[in-house]
């Protein structure tokens, strides 16, 4: 054999090789990931010949598969929506242009074809009978779902509002607003109907398709102060009466002064004022000192204590994607003192400011957020169930209870959040406007929880570009959801 063609050959051997350990790889080791893949539309097609288990909330459907078959015979199933779009941020969308929300992160058992289903996939084939998939349930309260989602609309806002069960974690409510009918994108009748709406939705500068409640970072403003009192108690030694200096204007050695809520507003006359009284009525330049005062590791590592700062790779999944929120160390007064009234480089999710209150709420243990709450095979066994897990103690009970009592202030006379007051009933709360840096308005927040001497739920509401101030805005919604459970 001459050179050239012993080449030929060692080439032509090598490709092989190549291409065999290339079908070995997608065959072997990427099939379930290919299948599962989103854009796969040959598994949409797929899902589309069998049945779809049904997610529930208070044990009715909110998504179920109809077979839509015109002709009769071959079964064309397609997936079914109640309540427009209100629930839509949770439960997500199949359709042929993506799959989104609990639809995508609980695939394999809506859809039949998880391990944990093996055996009862065996028994439906040894007995000739048609696969199902699993049910989900959430933990979603039809009743709080509801009162969040009018108050946005009923309202005309933007914005995002959370509600959970401090002493377990489960998730209560999760609007986000505005969202979209999914039914109007999971037609397999009207393909092309259902794509255009989709691609409708994907072009409107509202952002209907995005998950405010969970994936949108926004400045907490005020409401973070909560986590600045709390350092200030865990590492400063303060109390409710401990007074910081709060002049009319907080002047820094570098960067523009700290004005109060207003221009010219004042705290206690210029004079120091009480943490106590600061929280009330949310004074900005005397929680700054505080946060100049314990430095801004320590604000730093006290956010990461409620959530703020996940290590990359380690954000929540509720079992949805959380996207982090950040309150980085800060050295400079200017951008200290900011940080520590929620400005500056803090950026927070509506659930992780839902975690704030609901950790204070729950005696300073801070719950994993879960919004599944069992998995049901078609027989009705259980197939998952979640259990609470604490996901870190935040603050001491003691402090817990020094920032419950300050919060309780704010929705009481002479407090900034009286809106969130609930007749008959202690409330604890807390208000924010949180600059944007834009000419389109503040946003505004309101968290809380209730009843404040035995909570059942926690919130926080955040409504885009508002203009208004947390405690006009935010706390009427924020008080309805958590009417919704004291109230039932």
């Amino acid at each position: 054999m001459n050179t050239p063609i012993r080449r030929l050959s060692i080439f032509t051997m090598a490709l092989f090789a190549i291409l065999m350990l290339n079908l070995s790889w997608i065959q072997g080791f990427r099939a379930n990931a290919l299948i599962e893949d989103p854009l796969n539309k040959r598994q949409y097609s797929e899902y589309l010949s069998q049945p779809r288990g049904p997610i529930e909330i208070a044990g009715e459907s909110v998504a179920f598969s109809e077979d839509v078959a015109e002709d009769g015979t071959s079964p064309l199933y397609q997936r079914e929506y109640t309540g427009g779009g209100m629930y839509t941020p949770i439960t997500g969308v199949l359709s042929v242009y993506s799959t989104t929300g609990i639809e995508r992160a609980q695939n394999s058992l809506l859809d039949g074809t998880d391990d944990r289903l093996a055996v009862r996939n065996f028994r439906d084939i040894i007995t000739g009978r048609d696969p199902e998939g699993a049910r989900v349930q959430l933990t979603l309260d039809p009743a709080v779902q509801e009162a969040g989602y009018n108050g946005f609309q009923n309202g005309g806002f933007q914005g995002a509002a959370v509600a959970l069960d401090p002493s377990t974690g489960a998730v209560l409510g999760a609007v986000s607003y505005p969202t979209f009918d999914a039914n109007d994108v999971a037609s397999v009748t009207d393909r092309n109907t259902a794509v255009a709406n989709f691609q409708e939705l994907e072009n409107d500068p509202s952002q209907p398709l995005l998950n405010r409640a969970l994936n949108e970072r926004y400045p907490p403003g005020s409401t973070f102060k909560v986590v600045t009192a709390a350092a200030a108690i865990e590492n400063l030694d303060a109390t409710p009466d401990s007074t910081q200096e709060a002049p009319d204007n907080l002047q820094f050695p570098t960067g523009p002064p700290l004005p109060n809520a207003t221009p010219g507003g004042t705290c206690n006359g210029g004079e120091p004022d009480t943490l106590a009284h600061s929280i009330q009525i949310s004074c900005n330049t005397s929680m700054a000192n505080w946060a100049i005062e314990m430095g801004g590791q320590t604000l730093s590592d006290q956010a990461t204590a409620f959530g703020f700062n996940p290590d990359e790779g380690e954000e929540l999944r509720i079992p949805l994607p959380v996207t982090g929120s950040l309150a980085p160390p800060e050295s400079e007064d200017s951008i200290l003192g900011r940080a520590g009234i929620g400005q500056s480089n803090v950026e927070a999710t509506p659930l992780q400011m839902a975690m704030v209150a609901a950790g204070v709420a729950n005696g300073g243990e801070v719950m994993r957020p879960y919004v599944v709450d069992s998995v049901l095979d078609s027989d009705m066994s259980v197939v998952t169930e979640t259990q609470p897990e604490t996901f870190s103690q935040a603050v001491s009970a003691s402090t817990a209870q020094d920032l419950k009592d300050m919060m309780v202030l704010v929705t009481g006379p002479g407090g900034s959040g009286t809106n969130g007051a609930i007749p008959g009933m202690e409330v604890a709360g807390k208000t924010g406007t949180a600059e944007t840096g834009g000419d389109q308005g503040t946003h505004n927040w309101f968290i809380g929880f209730a009843p404040a001497d035995d909570p059942e739920v926690a919130v926080a509401v955040v409504i885009e570009h508002g203009g208004g101030s947390g405690g006009t805005l935010a706390a009427p919604i924020a008080r309805a959801m958590m009417e919704a459970v004291v109230t039932e």
